[in-house]
């Protein structure tokens, strides 16, 4: 990550590759037969409220939104905007001032939830994987945890060597809790830039502030196409790449 001053914030566009970011084991929380959900190891780099082999398929933005704020009630928030990707849902959660607290995305397969990959993991201050994250949540759900390899915590057990581990491009180094020195009106100008520099026409909408970061989403002719993510420290882009094409939202 190359320091910036908050006079002259050069562009720098985050290429993280596929494999940083499958490559560490996570946590989910799946559902046991009395209801309750519990803790176990599901596939890679991924984190939330699973029912591995028996989820049913999530069909709409109502069901994703139910989903995620099984995940959001452990932590005292609660679900925001939802949008439909081909690849996933993606929710805001929020918390009870109504200020932007994270993002996760929802398997439409299965139900799985975790935390997006990318930025809501590595930049965001309160509910990343640098933060204290891993205590509250952990905290919140330890009433349902199985037994069985939890008692190093839901983001331990092999994240060290992937995602987290290195140079990524993204929040190695925790940010301060209230970080400054990029601008709403500065992100959306690098935003744009990013996007110009990518080519396909595409324009920056409005930032929406997360702890550390903030998300835009991608619009052509007005209508949104995807989303990309702005440090609030750096002045770094991130592109949420792994969405696939957009299909609808509701807030």
């Amino acid at each position: 990550m190359i320091p910036m001053t908050s006079k002259a914030v050069p562009l720098v566009v985050l290429v993280v590759a596929s494999a940083a970011l499958v490559a560490s084991a996570g946590w989910t929380f799946a559902r046991a037969d009395d209801g309750d959900w519990t803790m176990s190891r599901f596939g890679p780099g991924m984190m939330g409220l699973s029912a591995p082999g028996t989820g049913s398929p999530v069909r709409s933005l109502d069901d994703a939104g139910r989903q995620a704020q099984r995940f959001a009630d452990r932590l005292g928030l609660t679900t925001g905007e939802v949008m439909r990707f081909t690849r996933n849902y993606y929710v805001e959660l929020l918390e009870p001032n109504g200020r932007r607290a994270t993002e996760v995305l929802v398997n439409p397969t299965t139900g799985s939830v975790w935390l997006e990959y990318g930025p809501a993991m590595m930049w965001n201050t309160r509910y990343g994987m640098m933060s204290d994250f891993r205590d509250r949540a952990r905290a919140g759900m330890m009433g349902g945890m199985m037994d069985g390899g939890t008692g190093g915590g839901m983001m331990d057990g092999g994240t060290g060597g992937g995602m987290m581990d290195g140079d990524t491009g993204g929040g190695a180094t925790p940010a301060p809790s209230e970080p400054s020195g990029v601008s709403a009106t500065e992100a959306r100008r690098l935003a744009q830039r990013a996007l110009d520099s990518a080519g396909g026409g595409l324009t920056a909408g409005e930032p929406e502030p997360f702890p550390g970061y903030f998300t835009l989403h991608t619009l052509r002719g007005g209508k949104v196409t995807g989303m990309l993510s702005v440090n609030q420290t750096t002045g770094a882009v991130w592109f949420h790449w792994w969405h696939g094409d957009f299909v609808s939202m509701s807030e």
